[in-house]
């Protein structure tokens, strides 16, 4: 009886595991594309703004010395790994206040500033 219960209980378990599909393989020779950047320096926009991803404006020192000036230090923040690939306004609803609607127009002007 026990043998029975226990192959049943076996059965129940390894029905849903069997079940379950690999994931898809990773393409072994594509090269990875970078994004587009959103610099558009050929038709004269700024090089940087409020939608440029938080890390490439950090990336430039003008850049970043305008980030950190304009909103205390933002890239020695904590959690800044965590928040680095997102751009200013989309940060902005989730900092609870800290990216007010004036930080983010010095930092705006600030950053259309840098050629």
């Amino acid at each position: 009886m026990k043998s029975v219960v226990l192959a049943a209980a076996v059965a129940f378990i390894a029905t849903p595991l069997a079940a379950q599909t690999a994931p898809a393989p990773a393409a072994a020779s594509a090269p990875a594309v970078a994004a587009p950047a959103t610099t558009a320096t050929a038709t004269g926009a700024a090089k940087f703004d409020l939608d440029t991803p938080i890390e490439a404006i950090a990336a430039s020192t003008a850049g970043k010395a305008v980030l950190d000036t304009d909103l205390q230090n933002i890239t020695a923040h904590p959690l800044y790994d965590q928040f680095k690939g997102m751009t200013l306004n989309q940060l902005a609803p989730l900092s609870q206040g800290a990216l007010t609607d004036a930080a983010l127009t010095k930092v705006k002007t600030d950053l259309a500033a840098i050629k």
